[in-house]
């Protein structure tokens, strides 16, 4: 059975558009509490609260309709995705637990069982133990995790605390969004963007933290251009993009010149290029791919890792230039 039928989009690309998401919580942030690290203020990946003098503890929530139509797959990355934001955040996941809606008179109750088993192999492979969870009948197929995690609090990764001059790195390629949406109007399959959206971002986290990193994030529903220009934003930077170095599953650019592109990339572009430049020969589609809306990627982060590609560098300025 092709999953993606049941969903009216895919993985992170479902994601409520961000300039839309902002005006719902605008009036909800800023709630004080002395202990509260990282809340909803600077849009980072997941809450911080101080527990203890050397430990904050990690909360996030995601979940997403099918984006490829292996059940089993589906959950992998599902996972990996939910799991990411722990990351993002210089943690280390300790409990998660199920999100699952699904249309039980209409696909297989097995299917989900394959679904649950993804998810269950890749919060394995994190060592991070999947402890029951919660499911409701849905007309359509959703699964993600609530996941717990801790930290240093001397050592979080954070959305607001780029600073100018340092190197901006990105730890998995583009392009899984316009793959993605080939996937689904075609049944074409791409295994290299299955094994990179299922993949974890734990080694990179941990690369970032030994590192003293200070501020990433990681790169899903609102593309490259998005994530990075909230970063920004919140840390009152600006950044430069040398479109060359940035990293592409094979594939991407043919998917892109086929017109393969999502509507949440759409929405995506049209929310930050107000705040975009772009040198010479810099077209619309190396915009739209910067924009694509990918579904577990990896982190971007401010500072150099070794082993992964430097993108461009952040600036004393404000926006995001392409160059």
């Amino acid at each position: 059975m092709r999953l993606t039928d049941y969903a009216h989009g895919g993985g992170c690309a479902c994601k409520i558009p961000p300039g839309e998401l902002e005006d719902v919580v605008r009036g909800l942030i800023g709630q004080p509490d002395a202990d509260v690290l990282v809340g909803l203020d600077s849009g980072d990946d997941a809450a911080a609260v101080l527990v203890r003098e050397d430990l904050a503890v990690l909360s996030t929530a995601d979940f997403f309709t099918p984006v490829v139509n292996d059940a089993f797959d589906w959950g992998r990355i599902a996972a990996a995705n939910a799991l990411s934001d722990i990351y993002a955040m210089g943690g280390r996941p300790v409990t998660a637990i199920n999100l699952v809606g699904w249309p039980r008179d209409v696909l297989p109750m097995e299917l989900m069982t394959e679904v649950l088993r993804g998810g269950l192999s890749v919060a394995a492979q994190a060592g991070c133990p999947v402890l029951g969870g919660h499911s409701i009948d849905d007309p359509e197929p959703k699964y993600g995790m609530a996941v717990t995690g801790v930290a240093h609090p001397d050592r979080l990764l954070r959305n607001d605390a780029a600073q100018p001059g340092l190197p901006i790195t990105l730890t998995k390629p583009l392009g899984v969004g316009l793959l993605n949406n080939r996937h689904k109007k075609t049944g074409d399959v791409f295994a290299e963007a299955v094994e990179t959206m299922a993949g974890l971002n734990r080694e990179a986290s941990e690369a970032a933290v030994a590192a003293g990193v200070r501020a990433a994030t990681d790169v899903t529903g609102f593309g490259l251009l998005g994530h990075l220009h909230k970063m920004v934003r919140a840390s009152h930077v600006g950044a430069v993009i040398d479109l060359k170095a940035v990293p592409l599953l094979d594939g991407a650019s043919e998917a892109l010149r086929d017109g393969f592109v999502s509507g949440g990339t759409r929405r995506n572009l049209d929310w930050v290029r107000p705040h975009v430049a772009t040198a010479a020969g810099i077209n619309e589609d190396d915009l739209l791919l910067l924009a694509d809306a990918q579904t577990s990627g990896g982190l971007l982060v401010v500072g150099e890792l070794p082993g992964y590609p430097v993108i461009g560098h952040t600036t004393n300025g404000q926006g995001i230039e392409i160059r």
